[in-house]
Parts: structure tokens; C-alpha cells; sequence
């Protein structure tokens, strides 16, 4: 930054000006660093240490005032002032039993007259055991050496009910329970039931449930011409994998894989057991979009139409073109296989447009993408400046960040052509904008670069501007894994992706979740599926998305 930097040749105040925001910069930079070399002592401190066999520094969370300054939410930047009325409780409340209050008549005075009633409602719930002796009747017959037994009750299988059933599945799922906890819930009310029932009662048998799961992704898929998507780490049996989330207003839908590359996305959305390959003319432009060589392209049309698979497909790249591609090319010839698979079938229903973060695996899964305003106002509450004249340039330049926010906002309320255009040439200014704060100008020019994606709202009104509600359904994920840690099987990963879908799911669409793990288990079938009550084409725009 300095290089040929000499003071004598300064002659005027503006090149004053220009070795004084050098050297501000530098100081930043100096910092950053420094901060840097100071944590990464400190660790290589705690590992020797450790290797001495002592311990390393204890963990101590930082005091309130601390984790408040390096928070990144912008939640107080984006809340805007409503109105606000407090709604009467009473007229959610179902009425099970009315009982009438009579006043104790021989204490009050003479004069004293009948003067109507005051209605009081008051929440009570009764648990209680409801141990049933079931005595099956029995026939014999002897020319058939057939025993007949008079059957169960639908809903009762096994030596628990439908009730004890459904609050298990319930405290677990959407009560945030762990098992040793269920277990002790239930022995205070008298249950006999183990650890090892209760883990089945949670994880075996469930295939019905994941019919169902499979019905709200689906239903979900096709409800809106839009979808969120987010993803967070997991562990399955103490090996890291990734939950990924795929939501909008009408459901979330959980699915845990090993993986969170773009070809373990795609394989997401085509809902396949094994990821479906194709290879045609459709695929060329996946080639072009994803930057495959045109040598390769040529080599790969001998595969074209033909029927193959993840395996076969593999082996043909690493037999022919292994030698001169490296692993990313090769992943990107496995993504455009999937992609042109993907948009070839008819079984699923297609994503026109995604809204994620900028994470690099979201880029090409559909036609369009939006991206979050939220995430990339992040990138700026990142930026830590030590220079009091760069915090002014920041704090400066978040403000009109917001503003422009809440101006897409109201957008989006009442669209019209003339205000697009206005917004487009207000982004521009906006972030054409140098403050001379190298690190703050770094960011505004990586914004600039996804104009496109940031204000596709202009183009659909009826997107939102961020990601919560994925990260909401992440957050989720992320409170049952700190109170359950992880799945241990196979089963339980799918039981954890198919209930955590049924609890977020049911909660979008004002269903208890328990009232209808009871309506199943128990048979009776009063309530819809979730999969039914989920709309379709809910926010359908009549605009279609643009080709590739």
C-alpha cells in the first residue's frame, strides 16, 4: 500500500487527503491482522498445553455487552413500528364443561337481589392413567386346527395405546424432550414403560409417516412458484452430515445428507432414492452455464440418450477424462448430468425460483435465484473498524442500506414499473458508492456484482426479501440437536427429518400436532392430511422465469 509513497511530494491538500486514507487503511489492516495473530496464538498456546497433557484455557462466555457488539443480526435496523391491539384469549378457548356457582344465600344481607352471573373461564387438563384389560374372546375349530381371536381395537397394537403413543411422539418431536425425561414423565403418572420402548415408539415403524412427509414435499413443491432453502450441520452417529431445509409459507421439510454439494442438492430436489443422470442436447447448456471445456463437451455427446448411472458415469470420467480435469470439473460434469435429469422429468414438481443465501452450492439448482438482503447485510455488521472516522463511514453507509430495504418493502405492497426502474437506478448509486474505507468499499462493490439476484423482487413482487423462514426451520434442527445430539441409525435419521417436517409443518398450517399424530395413530382419520390443507399455486406469478 505504501510502495512509492513519499512525503515530500505531497503538494496540495487532496494528495494530503489520499496518504491520509492510505495510512487509515493500513491501520485497519494492521489490525485485523493483529487480532488475527492474537487468536491463533492463543490456540496454538491451549494445543500445547494440551499436548503437555494440561488443559487448555476454560471456555468463558464474554460478558452481555460483548456478545451484544459482535452480534450480526439487523433486526433492530429492519423492525418497523405497527400497531398494536391485545386480542381476546377467551374466544380461542374450547369450552369442555360448563358448571354454574350458586352464592351461599344465608349470609347476605335482606335486601340483597338475584343480579345475574360473571362468566369466569378457567384451563384445566386432567392426565390419568387408562389402563384397559382387553379379554379376547376365543374359537377353536377342530376340522380346521384354526384358532379365531376377536381383534383389536383400531389404534391399539402392542402393550400401549394410541394416547401413550401420541404424547411420546409429541414431548420428543415438538416438546423438545429427551427420552430419559419422557421416561420419567411418564413412570410419575404410573407407566411401566422402558428407554428401548420408547426409543421404538420413536423411530421403528414409522413408514406411514414418511409416506406422509414424502405427500407435504410435494404438496409443498407445488404451492408456490418459489421455495427457501438453508442448510446446517448434524451429526448421524457421531459423523457430521448436513440437514437441509427447503420451505415456504405453507411448510418445512427436513432431509438429512451426508453431503451439502450442489449434486447432493440437486438429488434433493428430483426426490429420487438414487440420483437420476442424463445426458442430451438440453445438456449442453448446463455445460456452457457451469464453464466445461468444449473438448470435453465433444468427448461426452458419445454418452448422449443413453440410460446411465452415478456409478457408470463416474467411471467413464475417470477412464477418459480423469487425466487431464480436475475434481471440480468432474463434479461440475455429474451436476449438469443431474441438472438436465432434473428438468427432464415430470414426477416432481420444479422449483422455477430458489431464495437462499450467496453460499456457492445454491447457484444454477434453478432458472433463478434471489438472494437474501438479510445475509448480505450481514457481510456489513461483519466489518469492525478501529478507526473512529471509518466506524462513521460505515455506520453512514448501513443506514442507507436499510433505508433502500425498507423501500423495496414497500415495494413490494404497492408494485409499479415506474418505481422499479426508480429502485434499480437508486441500487446503482447506492453501491457505485467509494467511501475510501478499503474494507467497507470491498463489500459494497461484491454487492454491486449481484444486483441481479438481489433485486429480482422488482421483477416478482411477490418474493420476500430474505431467508428467515429457512433459517427459522434451521434453528429448529438446531435446538433438537443440542438437546438429542444426533441420530444414531439410519431410522432415526429418517424419524428426525419426517417428524421435525409433520411438527414445523402442522405449525404453519394452525394444525396441533398432537390432536393429529392422535387422528392417525388411533385411525379415526377426522383430519385432512397436511399434505390436502397445504394450497396449491399460492403465490403463482403469471410472469414465467426466465431461460437460462
Amino acid at each position: 500500500m505504501l510502495a512509492g509513497f513519499e512525503p515530500e511530494k505531497i503538494q496540495n491538500l487532496e494528495g494530503a487527503r489520499i496518504a491520509i486514507r492510505s495510512l487509515l487503511n493500513l491501520v485497519e489492516e494492521m489490525k485485523a491482522e493483529n487480532q488475527r495473530l492474537r487468536k491463533e496464538v492463543g490456540e496454538l498456546r491451549d494445543e500445547v498445553n494440551r499436548l503437555k497433557g494440561e488443559q487448555g484455557r476454560p471456555d468463558i462466555k464474554a460478558d452481555k455487552a460483548k456478545r451484544e457488539k459482535s452480534d450480526h443480526s439487523s433486526e433492530k435496523e429492519r423492525r418497523q413500528p405497527k400497531t398494536w391491539q391485545k386480542e381476546s384469549k377467551n374466544d380461542k378457548i374450547k369450552i369442555d364443561r360448563i358448571e354454574r356457582l350458586s352464592v351461599d344465600t344465608s349470609g347476605l344481607p335482606a335486601d340483597a337481589r338475584p343480579n345475574g352471573y360473571e362468566k369466569s373461564i378457567v384451563q384445566e387438563l386432567c392426565i390419568r392413567t387408562d389402563n384397559i384389560l382387553f379379554i379376547k374372546e376365543e374359537y377353536y375349530s377342530p376340522s380346521q386346527g384354526t384358532t379365531y381371536l376377536a381383534p383389536m381395537p383400531a389404534g391399539y397394537q402392542g402393550q400401549f395405546g394410541p394416547s401413550i403413543r401420541s404424547l411420546v411422539i409429541t414431548l420428543y418431536y415438538a416438546g423438545g424432550m429427551t427420552e430419559p425425561k419422557i421416561l420419567e414423565f411418564l413412570t410419575q403418572f404410573g407407566i411401566s414403560i422402558s428407554t428401548g420402548q420408547i426409543s421404538n415408539l420413536l423411530v421403528k415403524g414409522q413408514e406411514t409417516w414418511h409416506a406422509e412427509k414424502e405427500a407435504i414435499w410435494r404438496a409443498g413443491l407445488g404451492s408456490s412458484d418459489w421455495q427457501h432453502m438453508d442448510d446446517t450441520a448434524t451429526r448421524v452417529d457421531g459423523v457430521n452430515q448436513h440437514c437441509h431445509v427447503l420451505c415456504n409459507p405453507y411448510y418445512t421439510a427436513y432431509f438429512t445428507r451426508p453431503g451439502k454439494d450442489r449434486l447432493t442438492l440437486i438429488h434433493l430436489l428430483q426426490g429420487t432414492k438414487e440420483v437420476q443422470l442424463l445426458l442430451n442436447s438440453e445438456s449442453l447448456e448446463w455445460f456452457d452455464l457451469l464453464s466445461t471445456p468444449q473438448w470435453v463437451q465433444r468427448k461426452l455427446t458419445k454418452l448422449f440418450d443413453q440410460p446411465i448411472t452415478l456409478a457408470e458415469l463416474k467411471k467413464w470420467i475417470e477412464i477418459e477424462l480423469a487425466a487431464r480435469l480436475n475434481d471440480q470439473q468432474q463434479a461440475r460434469i455429474l451436476e449438469a448430468a443431474a441438472l438436465t435429469a432434473y428438468y427432464a422429468q415430470t414426477q416432481t414438481p420444479l422449483i422455477p425460483i430458489l431464495l437462499t443465501d450467496d453460499a456457492p452450492q445454491f447457484r444454477h439448482l434453478t432458472r433463478l435465484q434471489a438472494l437474501c438482503w438479510i445475509h448480505e447485510g450481514r457481510h456489513y455488521k461483519k466489518l469492525s473498524p478501529f478507526v473512529t472516522h471509518h466506524q462513521h463511514l460505515l455506520a453512514d453507509f448501513q443506514e442507507k442500506f436499510w433505508v433502500f430495504y425498507h423501500q423495496l418493502n414497500d415495494f413490494r405492497d404497492a408494485p409499479d414499473p415506474a418505481t422499479a426502474d426508480s429502485l434499480r437506478q437508486r441500487f446503482h448509486e447506492l453501491f457505485t458508492t467509494v467511501t475510501g474505507y478499503d474494507q467497507l468499499d470491498q463489500c459494497i462493490a461484491k454487492t454491486l456484482a449481484k444486483q441481479a439476484r438481489l433485486l429480482l423482487v422488482l421483477d416478482y413482487p411477490h418474493l420476500p426479501l430474505h431467508n428467515n423462514p429457512a433459517e427459522l426451520g434451521v434453528r429448529q434442527r438446531v435446538r433438537k440437536r443440542d438437546i438429542s445430539f444426533g441420530p444414531r441409525s439410519l431410522d432415526g435419521v429418517a424419524a428426525w427429518d419426517t417428524f421435525m417436517t409433520l411438527v414445523e409443518t402442522a405449525k404453519k398450517l394452525d394444525v396441533s400436532f398432537y390432536a393429529y399424530v392422535f387422528d392417525r395413530i388411533s385411525q379415526s382419520y377426522h383430519l385432512p392430511s397436511l399434505a390436502q390443507l397445504i394450497p396449491p399455486l399460492a403465490y403463482f406469478s403469471s410472469q414465467d422465469p426466465i431461460p437460462i
